[in-house]
């Protein structure tokens, strides 16, 4: 993504050129906004269920969502990779992007979770059976109203996230960028790496132990 001669280009400018396909990517950039997706996308995620559960809960309590100290959860960061990858090319079709990255998000879900349950011997991280609005549920896995949230979720965050990142990377030196997003990355990473592994392997108190200490509720 090169900048325009005389100084660097505005919000609407890179909007404009990102709808009509004219936006290319160095390797270095593709690498970072991928890292800032990653996290963007698990903390967005976390948000979702904080307050959609808020009224699942039955507006009584908040609950805490996901298994990390950071508020991320990483099955919304694993679906948004494979939605910007393969609607990139798509992005002038919004149509298109919000069937296609409905069905991506499906797809991720009900596998991710069927294999969670298979793997896990009957553990289910998720279960729309007993969840309000669960239309067309899928042996608890999917349903309508999820996949409808995260079709219309990914039209923002092509439309509005993806965007806004490329206009900051256009604000930033290429050091300055990749120090963000790499750390950002890793902060992340390492707290996944710790709660899903480490804290196991080493019997360490994970995330939900220490929320759970300070008093915050999670679903079960």
């Amino acid at each position: 993504m090169n900048k325009k001669k005389g100084g660097k280009k505005t919000l609407r400018e890179v909007f404009r050129e990102y709808m009509k396909g004219e936006t290319k990517l160095e390797r270095w950039q593709g690498v970072g906004l991928v890292m800032l997706l990653v996290v963007f996308a698990g903390c967005f995620g976390w948000l979702y269920e904080f307050i959609f559960y808020y009224f699942d809960g039955g507006t009584g309590d908040f609950y805490m969502q996901g298994g990390n100290f950071l508020p991320w959860i990483n099955i919304y960061a694993i679906g948004a990779v494979p939605i910007v990858l393969c609607c990139w090319k798509l992005r002038r079709y919004p149509w298109v992007v919000l069937l296609l990255s409905m069905l991506i998000a499906g797809v991720v879900e009900f596998v991710g979770g069927w294999l969670v349950y298979v793997i896990g011997g009957g553990t289910r991280y998720w279960d729309y059976n007993v969840e309000i609005w669960n239309w067309g549920n899928i042996e608890g896995f999917v349903c309508l109203r999820s996949v409808l949230v995260f079709g219309f979720s990914s039209l923002f965050l092509m439309y509005a996230v993806v965007p806004f990142f490329l206009w900051l990377m256009g604000k930033m030196s290429k050091r300055a960028f990749m120090t963000l997003a790499i750390c950002l990355f890793v902060l992340v990473m390492a707290d996944e790496v710790y709660n899903l592994l480490a804290s196991k392997f080493f019997d360490w108190p994970d995330a939900m132990e220490f929320y759970r200490g300070l008093g915050w509720k999670y679903l079960t």
